[in-house]
């Protein structure tokens, strides 16, 4: 596969990192550190807006700029690279599956969605139920009952995006957040990033599509969060070659020492594998073919090398690793949340080894 980008992709790149960049700080982030101020930056959200990058991936007709999954993902690993507190993933992936599987009224919302008026949060990890594409959640007569945890801006959101079971088969529906028999507790996260545990008792629920839709949605929102996970891996890389470039011991840097050297070294590989299999998985996803095998991979690798980069950064700081002060902190919190969301690495092993078994393995080796 060839993943040399065009211009237009690297002028999409450039333009997210500035304004993420010039947006958000580490002094920025700090405010949301005492729980106290929900975590979400209403002003950058608009901005994202207003310079059109909320519709990367929304049809011109919709009043987005018609570009694909690659040039949203260019975009979530930007956001990955300075923990935007915003909820990217979560709300232009929804617009992506309601776009393709939504009927003309689902989408209606799409130029909400391109303006910053709508935002879209997803429903997916259930108590006890590792199986994403098998949710308990059941819908029935248009009614949803169930329970969900951890979704994301649940609180900041005007559409709910909901996978459930109807008829013994899964499938994707949108419900109002605000309807009163959905009942949403706040939580604490790892991340200081805004969670609800959502209860629905008997909620409407608008059906977007079956298990086709469902598949479409995962694969997609697994891929984004793996890109974010590349910016911040990114993000760790820098941060100690910095660090340890400046800092000295016995007279000299300690990036001169070869234990530092090789330890960096190690994390620089799986970065760089990291970006890889997620550029392998999100050119196929964008290609409409069969990912599921690359899914599988790209999420278990992105959980295991995530894992070992945060961990030899926050070694190769010594004690400023975990100091609240510096930036580390924050981004070895949000490894170990990734490596763990939609689906932990042991899962999409387990994935694996049964598409193998199966017969049915589509990675290109």
């Amino acid at each position: 596969m060839d993943f040399t980008i065009t211009e237009e992709q690297r002028d999409i790149s450039t333009l997210a990192g500035q304004i993420l960049a010039d947006q958000v700080s580490p002094e920025d982030l700090h405010q949301y550190d005492s729980r106290e101020t929900p975590r979400f930056d209403s002003a950058l959200w608009a901005q994202l807006a207003d310079s059109g990058l909320l519709g990367i991936a929304v049809g011109q007709d919709q009043g987005g700029m018609g570009f694909g999954y690659t040039e949203l993902c260019m975009l979530i690993e930007e956001c990955g690279r300075v923990l935007a507190p915003v909820p990217v993933i979560q709300t232009c992936i929804g617009a992506m599956a309601i776009a393709q599987h939504g009927d003309e009224s689902d989408k209606a919302i799409l130029g909400d969605v391109v303006a910053g008026k709508r935002i879209i949060a997803a429903a997916v990890h259930e108590d006890g139920n590792e199986d994403i594409y098998a949710p308990t959640c059941k819908v029935a007569d248009g009614k949803l009952t169930g329970s969900k945890h951890g979704v994301s801006y649940c609180e900041q959101a005007q559409a709910l995006l909901v996978v459930a079971t109807e008829g013994g088969e899964a499938g994707l529906y949108e419900v109002d957040p605000t309807d009163s028999s959905a009942q949403a507790t706040a939580l604490w996260s790892t991340t200081m990033e805004p969670q609800c545990y959502v209860t629905f008792a008997g909620t409407p629920a608008k059906k977007i599509g079956g298990a086709d839709a469902v598949t479409y949605f995962l694969e997609r929102y697994i891929i984004a969060l793996c890109a974010f996970q590349v910016g911040a891996c990114e993000k760790m890389l820098k941060l100690t070659a910095e660090y340890t470039t400046e800092r000295q011991q016995f007279g000299v840097p300690i990036a001169s020492f070869q234990a530092v050297g090789h330890r960096a070294a190690n994390c620089y590989i799986d970065s760089a594998c990291l970006r890889l299999v997620v550029q392998q998985a999100v050119s196929k996803l964008d290609a409409g073919q069969e990912a599921a095998a690359s899914v599988n991979v790209a999420k278990a690798w992105c959980g295991d090398a995530s894992h070992r980069i945060s961990m030899t950064t926050q070694h190769l700081h010594g004690g400023l690793g975990v100091d609240r002060d510096y930036a580390l902190w924050r981004y070895a919190l949000w490894a170990k949340q990734n490596e763990l969301s939609l689906g932990s690495t042991n899962y999409h092993l387990r994935q694996l080894g049964d598409a193998i078994a199966a017969g049915d393995f589509d990675i290109d080796l």
